[in-house]
Parts: C-alpha cells; sequence; structure tokens
C-alpha cells in the first residue's frame, strides 16, 4: 500500500488524469477518479419528500447515509431501473453523493492535454454540464461536471456569496488576482464572491494552459505584483491541470514568489500532500469562499511585507 502511495505521490503535476467511463442509455460519460470512493450494484432507495426530481432518495450501504442522484433522469434519458444498474459512490466538496448509472467501463488515463471544452450546442449552453470531450482507448467519451450538477440539485452546498457578505464591510483592492477555473458556473460564483470582497481586479482563466500561457508572456525585467499578484486555481481543467499549472509556476524563479491558492473540490489528505510537494501556498476545499478571502488577505499581506 504504501509502495503505491508514493508512486503516485510521484506523479504530481504531470498533467495526467485517470477517467472512469460508464454508460448512460448507450452514451459514454466519464468521471474523475480522485473523485469515485467505490462502485457498487444499485440497492434499493428510501425516497426523500419536497426533493429535487434528480434526487432519488438516500440509502444507508454501511455506516453512512447517502443520496442517490439518478443521472440518467438528471441528463433526460427515459429508461426504466435496473437491479444490475451501478452507483458511483463520490467524495468531493466534503460530500458523499451516489450517482446511479446503467454500467462502468474500464478506467482510463490520458492527457488533460486530449481533453477538449465541448462546443455550446453539445455542452447544452453557457451552462452546460459537460466539461470536456476526451478520447480514451479510442471512445469519445463526455467529461461532466460534478459540481455544476449537484449545483443545481442542491445550491445550499455550493459557494455562497453570503459569506463573503458575513465578513462585513471591506477596502477597496485592486491588487491583480488571476483565477483558472474551467467550471463556467463555479467561475461566475467565484468572480462574483471575490468582487463583493472588494477585490476588484480579476483576470479569470478557463483553464491552467492558458493562465500559464498568459504569465509567460508578461515583459521580462517588470515588476510582476503590477500584472499578478496572486493565483487560484482549480485542480481539474482541460489541457493543464492546477497541480501541473503549480509545477510549472513554483518551479520558474521567476514566478515562485507568487502566491498560489490551489481552491478545489478534491482536497483530501492525500491531495495537500500533493499539493505541498508541488509548492502550492494553501489548499482550500470548495465551497468555503469565506475562507477563501481570508486566505487570500493573508496571503497579500505576508507578500506586501516581505517586499517592503
Amino acid at each position: 500500500m504504501a509502495e503505491n502511495h508514493n508512486s503516485i505521490l510521484l506523479e504530481s503535476g504531470t498533467n495526467e488524469i485517470e477517467v472512469m467511463k460508464f454508460t448512460i442509455g448507450g452514451n459514454l460519460y466519464g468521471i474523475n477518479v480522485a473523485k469515485v470512493l467505490e462502485i457498487m450494484i444499485s440497492e434499493p432507495v428510501k425516497p426523500m419528500p419536497h426533493a429535487h426530481p434528480a434526487v432519488e432518495g438516500i440509502f444507508k450501504p454501511r455506516d453512512k447515509v447517502l443520496t442517490v442522484v439518478d443521472l440518467p433522469r438528471y441528463l433526460g434519458v427515459e429508461q426504466e431501473k435496473n437491479p444490475k444498474d451501478i452507483f458511483i459512490v463520490t467524495n468531493f466538496n466534503k460530500m458523499y453523493i451516489a450517482f446511479r448509472v446503467h454500467t462502468v467501463d474500464r478506467i482510463s488515463r490520458i492527457s488533460w492535454t486530449d481533453i477538449h471544452k465541448p462546443d455550446k450546442t453539445v455542452s447544452g449552453g453557457a451552462e452546460g454540464v459537460a466539461t470536456g470531450i476526451a478520447q480514451c482507448d479510442g471512445d469519445l467519451v463526455t467529461i461532466l461536471d460534478f459540481e455544476r450538477i449537484v449545483a443545481e440539485i442542491a445550491p445550499e452546498t455550493s459557494i455562497q456569496i453570503s459569506e463573503v457578505e458575513n465578513l462585513g464591510p471591506r477596502d477597496r483592492n485592486e491588487k491583480p488576482i488571476w483565477v483558472a477555473e474551467d467550471s463556467i458556473l463555479l467561475s461566475k460564483m467565484i468572480g462574483d464572491s471575490l468582487r463583493k470582497a472588494n477585490y476588484i481586479n480579476l483576470r479569470m482563466f478557463p483553464n491552467g494552459r492558458e493562465l500559464w500561457d498568459a504569465l509567460t508572456a508578461l515583459p521580462e525585467g517588470e515588476a510582476l505584483e503590477k500584472d499578478v499578484a496572486l493565483i487560484i486555481t482549480d485542480i481539474e481543467m482541460p489541457q493543464m491541470d492546477g497541480h501541473r499549472l503549480t509545477k510549472l509556476v513554483k518551479d520558474t524563479p521567476r514566478f515562485k514568489s507568487i502566491p498560489l491558492i490551489i481552491f478545489s473540490s478534491l482536497i483530501s489528505e492525500e491531495m495537500r500532500i500533493k499539493g505541498r510537494q508541488l509548492g502550492a501556498d494553501e489548499q482550500l476545499t470548495k465551497p468555503e469562499i469565506g475562507h477563501l478571502v481570508d486566505v487570500m488577505d493573508h496571503l497579500l499581506e505576508q507578500a506586501a511585507n516581505g517586499q517592503a
């Protein structure tokens, strides 16, 4: 077990992802293996009154009560439930949720550069649930935005701008903050929340690759803090993930002093070890936006004192 753990740690920052493929209505979809706790044959579910139509109910496989989301129904696939259906039990955003799917296929290891943003007509427009399209072992796989799905089903579990409002009046801060976040919905939520916190100089990027390209394009010899004072990055992103971005920033002498926060739904103890190894200054779990603002304040104050 220790050997496997170490081998995983050695792979940090390689810009790769393991995708578990599954089917719904004959179509192939994918989920990041880092979100998956286990897969199991579906079990009887106790319905919950007044729940979202896609919430099937709850069940208790062992010592934990889990909410079950009927993913076929959420995606508009009309098909009878089958005792052979599969539950994919997940853990992200500090939540445990089981998603009903029809079958589970193999796990494929691919590069984030092989995952592309879907056309809006495929993803369902700006608010679509397809976060990327990937080629896996010759199959075209739709990677679903599970954070966005849960945010729609249970808005109270997602980023709450009220957390920022509870911080009270704040001074206007014009320091340039760069944010890499591929989910259009979450990018808007983060941007709105940071502006509410009076961070008014934001530059949003849809993935790590575009942020890194913009960073390396900055003119040499100029003070970096006038262009970028702090970086916030998600982990899961097409083209370049947050771990790879962190590694590039912190391995580059010119950029390594820029404070960098990993803000992700995937922060676990193992992920914290990875992030520390790669040089991240802080790692925070979504949706704790109030905590993010506090940490931003602290890191920027620290950087300012270091420059004084």
